[in-house]
C-alpha cells in the first residue's frame, strides 16, 4: 500500500462511519438539540466538558454558541469547562485529577443546566464524576461517547440523552464527534431563529 492509499483509505473509512452513524444518532442528536434549545429559552446555560481532543472539542463547541456558528444571533450560554488552567490545576493539585470538572460543576452549576459530558471511550473518570455531580444538581447530561458508551452508559439516567457513534476506532468516533457539535450548532440555530418548518 502506498502513502496515497494509506491516506485514500482514511477519507473512505471516515465516509463510511459517517454513513452509518446517520441513520442511527439522528434521533439522538436532534432530542439533544430540542434539550439545549430548552435549556437556552429558559435563561439556563450549558457547560462542556471532556479529555484531550475531547477538551478540544468542548471548547470549540462552547465558541460556536457563545460567539456564533454560521448565523448572527445574540450569545448564547455556553461555558467550557476545560480551560481554566488556575482552576484545573488547583483541583488536580489539592484533590484529584477526577475531581477538576465536578467541582465546577458543583459550583457553576444550576438546576435546569445542561451538561455536554464528551468522552471518546466513555470511561474518562472525571466525566463520570462530573456526571454525578451534575445529577445531584438537576442539572441534565448529553453524553457524547463511542465504542459502546462505557461506563457512562451505565450511569445515565431517564432524562439524559446519550449520543453514542457506533464506532471502535477513537480517530473515527472524533470525527464523528465534530459533525454531531456542528449538528447541534446548527440545530440549536436553526430553532432558535425559527428556520425550522
Amino acid at each position: 500500500m502506498t502513502l496515497h492509499d494509506r491516506i485514500t483509505s482514511q477519507f473512505a473509512d471516515s465516509a463510511e462511519t459517517k454513513r452509518h452513524a446517520a441513520a442511527i444518532m439522528t434521533g439522538p442528536i436532534a432530542a439533544a438539540v430540542e434539550a439545549m434549545v430548552a435549556v437556552l429559552r429558559a435563561g439556563s446555560k450549558i457547560m462542556a466538558c471532556g479529555n484531550g481532543g475531547s477538551a478540544a472539542d468542548s471548547q470549540h463547541f462552547a465558541a460556536e454558541l457563545l460567539n456564533r456558528f454560521e448565523k448572527e444571533r445574540r450569545p448564547l450560554a455556553a461555558i467550557a469547562l476545560t480551560t481554566d488552567t488556575s482552576t484545573l490545576t488547583s483541583i488536580a493539585n489539592d484533590y484529584s485529577y477526577d475531581e477538576v470538572f465536578a467541582k465546577q460543576v458543583r459550583g457553576l452549576g444550576r438546576a435546569g443546566d445542561v451538561l455536554l459530558a464528551i468522552s471518546t471511550s466513555g470511561n474518562s473518570p472525571n466525566v463520570l464524576a462530573a456526571i454525578a455531580a451534575a445529577h445531584e444538581q438537576d442539572i441534565r447530561v448529553v453524553a457524547l461517547t463511542g465504542k459502546g458508551g462505557g461506563k457512562m452508559a451505565a450511569v445515565l439516567t431517564t432524562g439524559d440523552i446519550h449520543v453514542c457513534v457506533p464506532a471502535e476506532r477513537t480517530a473515527r468516533i472524533q470525527e464523528v464527534h465534530l459533525l454531531v457539535l456542528h449538528c447541534l450548532c446548527d440545530g440549536i440555530d436553526a430553532l432558535l431563529l425559527g428556520d425550522l418548518q
